[in-house]
């Protein structure tokens, strides 16, 4: 079964000691940490202003998982000029960036990174942007083999749907490559999350889940998305990934403070896989019962253990 996380865009103005402190309070089996790069200064927590072996031993005491390291890297970016460029504009930054990152989650003991494809200009051809995605994802998807990091791929901007996702993870055609699926962005592009997670079947590797109201990030069950029954979906299915919780703070800091909302979704969440798992039958030894609380449910074999692994770019 699928593992629970939540993202550090719930509280980017937190140090990495305080999310341990608060996963271990709340008892997130795991945590996704958001980074944005070698020179970021816009989150307290971002792992790459800290090193390597601090952040496990921080995550470690605290008996938390980094279940994916996101990036908001894209590599839709054109060559401009379109031929001379090669020569003259710096077309690997994104290629690079995105390797920086996987050597990065690979010294955390972390099995994801997440990216992104993103916009195409315009003027250009849509066969020749997926190209250039595909060429530029393959470069990096090379640079992960034998590192025990993959890469996921999250809907957004030119893949917007599960099929042009699929369009661009099966071109790279690697175990190393698979689909970051954000249920939220499916949904308020009208799609819907449930039957867009068969088109995608067991290349989803993350499983994200917000709650929107009038498009404002919401705790989660006091919006509009239909996330429960996605995620029910996914499991039945076999997907047993991280669940990744998301609430963007770190882009509207007026929202409320993430205690409650953390609290919240980590009822919810399990409250959703618990049912599943008792309808599949007996949960694995240690695990606690279906319907049994968070604290139990965490402290056990939970639902999979932590280390389970299966908007514009910025989430």
């Amino acid at each position: 079964m699928a593992t629970v996380a939540f993202s550090t865009v719930a509280c980017a103005d937190r140090t990495l000691g305080g999310v341990a402190a608060l996963a271990a309070q709340q008892r997130w089996p795991g945590v996704e940490l958001r980074t944005f790069g070698d020179d970021s200064r816009t989150s307290a927590c971002d792992p790459a202003l800290s090193g390597h072996q601090k952040v496990r031993a921080l995550l470690r005491r605290a008996g938390v998982e980094p279940v994916s390291l996101a990036t908001g890297i894209g590599f839709g970016e054109a060559v401009s000029p379109p031929v001379i460029g090669h020569v003259f504009s710096d077309t690997e930054r994104a290629v690079r960036a995105a390797q920086r990152a996987v050597d990065l989650a690979a010294l955390l003991e972390c099995p994801l990174v997440r990216v992104f494809g993103f916009e195409l200009p315009a003027y250009e051809r849509r066969v020749s942007g997926v190209r250039r995605i595909v060429d530029r994802l393959r470069k990096v998807v090379d640079h992960a083999d034998r590192s025990g990091v993959a890469l996921a791929l999250e809907n957004g901007g030119a893949l917007d749907t599960p099929e042009r996702l699929m369009e661009v993870v099966g071109a790279v055609a690697s175990p190393l490559l698979g689909v970051s699926y954000n249920l939220a962005a499916s949904w308020s592009a009208g799609q819907d999350p449930a039957r867009a997670l068969g088109t995608i079947g067991p290349a989803l590797r993350i499983l994200r889940v917000k709650d929107l109201r009038s498009g404002v990030p919401v705790r989660l069950g006091a919006g509009d998305v239909p996330w429960a029954g996605a995620i029910e979906r996914a499991l039945l299915a076999g997907f047993a990934g991280p669940v990744v919780f998301e609430y963007d703070r770190a882009w509207l800091p007026g929202l409320e403070e993430p205690e409650g909302v953390l609290a919240d979704a980590i009822e919810r969440l399990f409250g959703v896989i618990g049912a599943v798992r008792g309808g599949l039958g007996a949960p694995p030894p240690g695990a606690a019962p279906a319907g049994a609380g968070v604290g139990a449910a965490v402290g056990g074999a939970g639902v999979g253990g932590a280390g389970v692994v299966g908007g514009a770019g910025r989430p």
